[in-house]
């Protein structure tokens, strides 16, 4: 088995909606990235990328390079997963943590993890996403920008969590 964690964080700047586990969220203010700035499928791209010790997302994706600019993290997503899967790991389990006091994250909780298991191709069942603001306190407290931390359980391949 391999554990994995990331974390990622983007500010708030411009137009919204906000990208998070590759669904469109409306929010009266975007997200400033090089990529499309989805803070959770970063999250989970370190967490993988950590399990399987293949560095991180600036490595793989650098923000200096012109081909990334406004990528659709699914994308990156995929090509990291891609990457376990020929290390010879599958997914164990995935637990997602969103931290922001906007937007609310109930209403979309099930289309985010019905999104990143169809990315992942595993069962919905795999992944959980939670969401917590922090009081009022800090960044994400006065809603200057959004984190999400990641956690990540691989395990030897075997066709038991494939869809």
């Amino acid at each position: 088995m391999r554990i994995g964690q990331g974390f990622d964080v983007h500010k708030f700047g411009g137009e919204g909606p906000v990208m998070l586990a590759g669904v469109p969220v409306d929010c009266d203010q975007g997200l400033l990235a090089h990529s499309d700035g989805d803070v959770v499928l970063h999250a989970i791209c370190d967490a993988l990328l950590g399990a399987i010790g293949q560095g991180d997302i600036g490595v793989w994706f650098p923000d200096t390079d012109a081909e990334f600019a406004g990528a659709d993290s699914a994308k990156l997503l995929a090509k990291v997963w891609q990457a376990v899967k020929s290390a010879g790991y599958q997914l164990g389990n995935l637990d997602i943590t969103i931290i922001c006091q906007k937007p609310k994250i109930n209403p979309h909780r099930e289309a985010m993890r019905a999104r990143v298991a169809d990315i992942l191709g595993v069962q919905q069942t795999s992944i959980n996403i939670k969401a917590t603001t922090t009081e009022g306190l800090g960044f994400t407290g006065r809603s200057e920008g959004i984190a999400s931390m990641a956690a990540v359980l691989l395990v030897p391949i075997n066709e038991t969590n494939t869809k």
